[in-house]
């Protein structure tokens, strides 16, 4: 005899009436009655021609026939479900934009503008990647990335977002701060600084004043943490326009007397030049150059 589509079902409902031992615990885990799974297992027992279960007064146990059908069914059921996860996995990895970028970039530019992106893309989830190291973008990896750089990656494609301008800024607070007149006045007082690649001495000269010597009291690596601690009142940051934006809005900052440097990288987005953006990622991509300023 064929085992057809039709013994799914009981097959179902023995399966989990052989894992519990109890068909009233196997109704409630199929959201059937007690009567229906019982009805479905002596479907299978008539058909197959063996008893699948023993019972007795304290409930049900398996034969040997019945434990040989329960461990096939368990096994096939088992497979099958990792089948149906492993496909919805799939399907639902599609509305999944996988994006790298610096943290700085990701506080204080991205997450204020995210809800923009929810609110025309309900469908799409983002997953961001903030680690310090280089994220490769290989199979599984992210879609695509935001860089501060020159421009130029070996095996990425690239497409400007935004430039950047650098200017020191201070807590309202910081003692001293009346003082300074213009640029010559800011190396008085305690600096802090970053590892970006361009930073005070560059700052300097762009104003003017060469052989300034540059000893910051704090060094941290990352951007959003200067401006924190510059925040807090331990000295003036050498901050890009994009970052500080939330600090300088919310009146925690202040731009000090000084010109405006340009920076000397930009940011981009990057994604693999061997690969297409998915339409998902692309989407993001356009939302982002969109949000850029001209």
């Amino acid at each position: 005899m064929k085992t057809r589509a039709d013994w799914l079902p009981a097959l179902a409902a023995f399966e989990s009436a052989a894992r519990h031992q109890n068909f009233a615990h196997a109704a409630e885990e199929l959201h059937l009655t007690a009567s229906a799974v019982s009805h479905h297992v002596r479907k299978l027992e008539a058909r197959m021609g063996v008893p699948l279960f023993q019972r007795h007064a304290r409930g049900v146990s398996l034969t040997a026939e019945g434990r040989q059908l329960a461990d096939a069914a368990g096994s096939a059921i088992t497979d099958i479900d990792g089948v149906v996860q492993a496909l919805r996995s799939r399907r639902d990895e599609r509305h999944v934009v996988r994006v790298t970028t610096l943290h700085s970039l990701t506080h204080s530019w991205l997450l204020p503008r995210l809800a923009d992106f929810a609110a025309a893309h309900p469908d799409l989830r983002v997953h961001v990647d903030t680690e310090v190291a280089l994220t490769r973008f290989d199979d599984g990896g992210p879609d695509l990335g935001i860089r501060h750089g020159p421009g130029h990656w070996p095996g990425l494609s690239s497409r400007h977002l935004m430039d950047e301008t650098m200017f020191p800024v201070a807590s309202p607070s910081l003692p001293g701060l009346s003082r300074i007149r213009g640029a010559g006045d800011i190396a008085a007082l305690p600096l802090l600084a970053d590892n970006n690649r361009q930073g005070w001495h560059d700052w300097f000269r762009h104003a003017g004043h060469h052989g300034v010597r540059i000893d910051p009291h704090y060094v941290f690596s990352d951007s959003t943490d200067v401006l924190e601690a510059a925040a807090h009142g331990l000295g003036i940051g050498l901050a890009r326009q994009r970052i500080v934006a939330p600090w300088l809005e919310n009146g925690r900052l202040r731009q000090l007397p000084g010109p405006e440097m340009t920076g000397r990288f930009a940011y981009y987005i990057v994604h693999p030049s061997h690969r297409r953006l998915r339409p998902e990622a692309q989407a993001l991509a356009d939302w982002m150059l969109a949000q850029a300023p001209d």
